[in-house]
């Protein structure tokens, strides 16, 4: 590593370049918090919204399984798929640095990207593709022909002042 390389900082050296398992891993896991979190809010305002119509007792709903699976799966496909195409990152990407894009390095498209958002959340064990690809893509990565890459700065490298 040349001294110059080492003063710009890992950040640097890694923008735009694929990110690998354990960077995608850690966004996936922020990124399930917080769609667990937005059902969890989903479901005490729908308590509040009964209490203020039907009056107390305040009281979560609870329904069926089948109810909740499906409503837990449309939550996290449209999380994803709407960070993907307005942003091109999640909240759980912001943390980790990364951004989801087409192979030329723009952000996915919608179609696109609910395709990936949902082979995610069916294939989550999809993710362990990443160390045995040769550009470290996931098995919805290999299927839309996207890419997750270092992205600290929005895209564009800021330039060090002199």
């Amino acid at each position: 590593m040349t001294p110059a390389a080492s003063a710009e900082g890992p950040s640097r050296q890694l923008q735009g370049r694929t990110a690998g398992l354990v960077t995608r891993a850690l966004t996936a896991v922020a990124d399930t918090l917080v769609v667990l979190g937005i059902a969890v809010l989903a479901g005490f305002g729908f308590g509040a919204v009964r209490l203020l119509v039907l009056g107390p007792p305040f009281a979560v709903p609870r329904p069926s399984d089948w109810l909740t699976g499906s409503l837990g799966f449309a939550l996290a496909v449209g999380y994803l798929a709407l960070g993907w195409t307005t942003t091109g990152t999640t909240v759980g990407g912001r943390l980790m640095g990364v951004r989801v894009a087409d192979r030329s390095g723009r952000r996915l498209r919608a179609g696109r990207a609910l395709l990936r958002a949902a082979l995610c959340v069916v294939l989550p064990l999809g993710l362990l593709w990443v160390p045995l690809s040769r550009r470290d893509a996931s098995v919805a990565d290999a299927v839309v022909r996207s890419a997750v890459v270092y992205d600290w700065y929005g895209r564009r490298v800021r330039r060090a002042r002199p």
